[in-house]
């Protein structure tokens, strides 16, 4: 049982984040080591997380008092309601400070807990166990908590660091070809952003990872998780650096709200969508060349990926997104601030790139040249 590690370091606050298969087992040293004071342990459950995974928690744990508390997810359902659920659960079982919520599922119920424990008494001990390919590369590195508002995706939310993080690749075993891609999307976007070499690997794996071969997958995920972890640890708030992660997402989240986070479009298809039209309106504005686009292009047409953007080659479905552009949390004033693409393993700066809803219905009316 190898076991990859990365270290989160920045200011006061330290955590790991453990990588590889069948990994579970370590948590109880883990606790032991991180959180020794803790006497209870509440779990949040992803609903669907198969039951084997859950007797091994359970069993490995039973010396703890534990609270099963289980999760249906849903973008609609990461909501504030189910916020205040789960932190009257925790009163009436009198968790304190010291004791631990561990999170186990997908990047919702990563979101949702990890909020949860980010304001329970202004801080309760927290594990998150991410059980999918986005989750394991995404949403559980970085310290990003939060639910969603009627207004937009992940609006009311904290920044708050988990005590550790494990990635164990044998739960993703069980996720369909769709999961798989919705996390490949957080990969690709990571090379896209940073790192060329990683870009031209991915060329080649992309097929492997989506089949679950896992000596790609945890290469994959480790590298993905350093790359994150060199925006967060320069920008913990995402105040300015770290807002370049959100490469493709302004258009992505447009996406998700427009549909009303509909189960027929995930959060990775919006974002394999909305990288193509962010790298076109990149093109369009003179940041980046026609052949990057072109080369991004050959990963989604040799991966059978351009379903995910086909519905946006008409003008009229882009400019219906525009309404729900203006919500998103890198604006500051009253225009769209989105992070282009200058190269693959380079975007441009936050900030340096506004652009105005008048502006942008012009830049739209080119995007079905390319």
């Amino acid at each position: 049982m190898k076991i990859q590690q990365i270290k989160f370091n920045n200011r006061n606050e330290k955590y790991s984040i453990l990588i590889g298969k069948n990994i579970i087992k370590v948590l109880p040293m883990q606790i032991r080591s991180i959180c020794p004071n803790v006497k209870k342990i509440a779990f949040i459950f992803d609903s669907g997380v198969p039951i084997k995974y859950k007797r091994i928690l359970l069993n490995s744990l039973r010396k703890y008092e534990l609270s099963l508390l289980s999760f249906s997810p849903s973008e609609k359902s990461k909501s504030m309601k189910s916020v205040n659920y789960f932190l009257n659960k925790l009163f009436a079982k009198n968790f304190n400070r010291s004791d631990l919520v561990i999170g186990v599922g997908g990047g919702i119920v990563g979101d949702l807990s990890g909020f949860v424990s980010s304001v329970f008494k202004r801080g309760i001990n927290y594990i998150n166990l991410p059980t999918t390919l986005l989750s394991q590369v995404d949403a559980a590195v970085g310290g990003k908590t939060g639910v969603n508002s009627i207004y937009g995706k992940n609006l009311i939310g904290s920044f708050a660091q988990p005590k550790l993080v494990v990635c164990d690749t044998s739960f993703l075993k069980s996720l369909k070809k769709k999961e798989m891609i919705c996390g490949y999307a957080e990969i690709l976007k990571h090379a896209i952003i940073k790192d060329k070499k990683f870009f031209d690997w991915l060329k080649i794996n992309t097929n492997n990872i989506l089949q679950h071969d896992p000596k790609k997958l945890i290469y994959a995920i480790k590298k993905s998780c350093s790359i994150k972890l060199q925006f967060v640890n320069k920008d913990t708030d995402e105040k300015n650096h770290r807002m370049i992660l959100n490469f493709g997402h302004t258009f992505a989240h447009a996406i998700e709200v427009k549909n009303n986070y509909s189960k027929n479009i995930t959060h990775g298809e919006a974002v394999l969508a909305g990288m193509i039209l962010a790298t076109k309106l990149s093109v369009i504005k003179k940041v980046c060349n026609k052949k990057v686009l072109n080369d991004l292009l050959e990963i989604y047409n040799f991966n059978n990926l351009n379903y995910t953007f086909k519905k946006y080659e008409k003008f009229g479905e882009i400019i219906k997104l525009i309404p729900f552009l203006k919500n998103d949390k890198k604006n500051n004033d009253e225009k769209i601030n989105f992070i282009l693409l200058n190269k693959i393993g380079k975007t441009t700066l936050p900030n340096k790139n506004k652009i105005s809803l008048s502006e942008l219905k012009r830049k739209i009316k080119l995007f079905n040249q390319y």
